[in-house]
């Protein structure tokens, strides 16, 4: 195999996205400069595509993507205790983050690091010399995958945003970004491996079913509805995904990577291979009989919900009440400091531990049903069906003629805790009832992307701010 160097210009732009990361063992140096001939050590590409993966076991996503994601939305509340403000997420809690807030800052550095490296093993897998046509293709199709969903969480965030490979400083269209997510996209599902065809080794890595999967919540997000049915058609009919039975069992371990899962953040619980640093740990109960930090906790909003629906069966599967006894006998005193914690984030094997076990879901299968309903909706197709195998798995009545805002309560109720919910309300139109009836004011206008981070503008000024901030 012929050794290749790969050498990468760097700017001021590219040395405040590539600051060290984490020392997963997935991890790999993500300089923008690789001279393996230099160092005399030979990276593999399969181990330059493992550090893309290993950026999603950052620290970042226990705690800055919580707090962008799910604190700042009506299902969630800071929670902790009220003197523990977690850096900035009393202020996202109350809509008053600013654009100087870590938990932006560090989820903006995140994503374009993560886009670096996915760029870096794309070109260096290219170029490497791989003789097995077949795993060159599969780890280009992972890096495209990859690349193109932290893309998608950029542009949902903050709107038009830099193309790297255009302009490390110049923020591109929105729908360009978009475009370019979606041809990344196209590319992985030609190039990727269905989930069935790994090998139990591999399981956990992006397949052509995750691609289709992210496309069509792509094009959801684009309103390019015909596209979106047809993609999430594709998932729906092309076997090898299906709803499990049992909505509470989708949290435990029996279910990571199971027959509902799409793709999902690997958490293996060890210190050579930890999952999602602290992702349990930071969520869990607070205080006594507690194995956690109390942050992000279910809101009475959400519960409200959830009871209005008479949904009994996702309300005790997504929200851990104080003085209940959990499915795997540890009992939650009635004295920890809030009243609820989420669920989800719950590991029975090792709930305190900073290196979880818990795979982190990030597609499964009863969303894509939730996306053709949704879309079906819009183009005069059949909507009901798809929605009802949602209801229905989770003791719900069917509802003959959906509209549109039962399709979107629904969503809320399928996927709290899942961080979808603050994109959905801004991308239909309800964050400012949402959020007035949470008790906070959604400036229209303004609060719909987040700020460029001040940092980002003082090294960029040409990079210009977001309305309003």
């Amino acid at each position: 195999m012929k050794l290749k160097t790969i050498k990468f210009g760097i700017s001021l732009f590219t040395l405040l996205l590539v600051a060290n990361c984490s020392d997963d063992y997935l991890d790999v140096d993500s300089r923008a400069e690789i001279d393996a001939a230099d160092s005399g050590v030979v990276v593999e590409p399969e181990e330059m595509v493992n550090g893309i993966y290993g950026m999603l076991t950052d620290w970042d996503y226990s705690f800055s993507y919580l707090g962008v994601t799910e604190i700042i939305s009506d299902n969630a509340d800071k929670g902790s205790s009220a003197s523990d403000t977690g850096a900035d997420k009393h202020l996202l809690d109350a809509l008053e983050h600013t654009t100087t807030g870590p938990s932006i800052l560090a989820m903006w550095e995140h994503w374009y690091k993560s886009i670096g490296r996915a760029s870096i093993a794309i070109t260096y897998t290219s170029d490497y010399g791989l003789s097995d046509q077949n795993y060159r293709d599969r780890l280009i199709g992972e890096a495209k995958f990859l690349r193109a969903l932290n893309y998608f969480w950029l542009v949902r965030s903050f709107g038009d945003v830099p193309l790297q490979h255009i302009d490390y400083v110049i923020r591109q269209p929105k729908a360009d970004v978009y475009a370019f997510i979606e041809q990344d996209l196209i590319d992985a599902i030609d190039l990727l491996p269905t989930k069935s065809e790994y090998a139990s080794v591999d399981l956990g890595r992006a397949t052509q079913g995750a691609a289709q999967a992210l496309l069509s919540k792509v094009y959801l997000y684009e309103e390019k509805w015909q596209d979106a049915y047809d993609m999430a058609t594709a998932v729906v009919t092309g076997g090898g995904y299906d709803l499990h039975p049992n909505y509470e069992e989708l949290w435990r371990a029996s279910q990571e990577n199971g027959i509902e899962s799409l793709f999902e953040v690997q958490g293996r619980g060890e210190s050579i291979a930890h999952g999602v640093q602290q992702y349990s740990q930071v969520q869990g109960a607070r205080g006594t009989s507690g194995w956690g930090w109390g942050f992000n906790i279910p809101s009475q909003n959400l519960l409200n919900a959830f009871n209005a629906a008479g949904d009994a069966v996702r309300r005790d599967a997504t929200i851990i009440f104080a003085g209940e006894t959990l499915w795997d006998g540890r009992e939650v005193s009635a004295s920890t400091e809030n009243p609820m914690y989420n669920e989800k984030a719950y590991s029975s094997a090792n709930a305190g531990a900073s290196d979880g076990d818990k795979n982190v879901r990030i597609l499964r299968f009863a969303e894509i049903l939730l996306i053709q309903s949704e879309a079906a909706l819009h183009i005069g197709a059949d909507a009901s069906t798809p929605l009802n195998r949602v209801r229905n798995r989770v003791n719900l009545a069917s509802i003959t003629s959906p509209t549109f805002q039962d399709i979107w309560n629904e969503r809320r109720l399928e996927l709290a805790f899942e961080h979808d919910r603050w994109f959905d309300i801004i991308r239909t139109g309800q964050a400012q009832s949402a959020m007035s009836s949470d008790g906070k004011t959604f400036e229209i206008g303004k609060h719909e992307l987040f700020p460029i981070p001040a940092l980002q503008l003082n090294q960029t000024p040409e990079m210009v701010q977001n309305p309003n901030w």
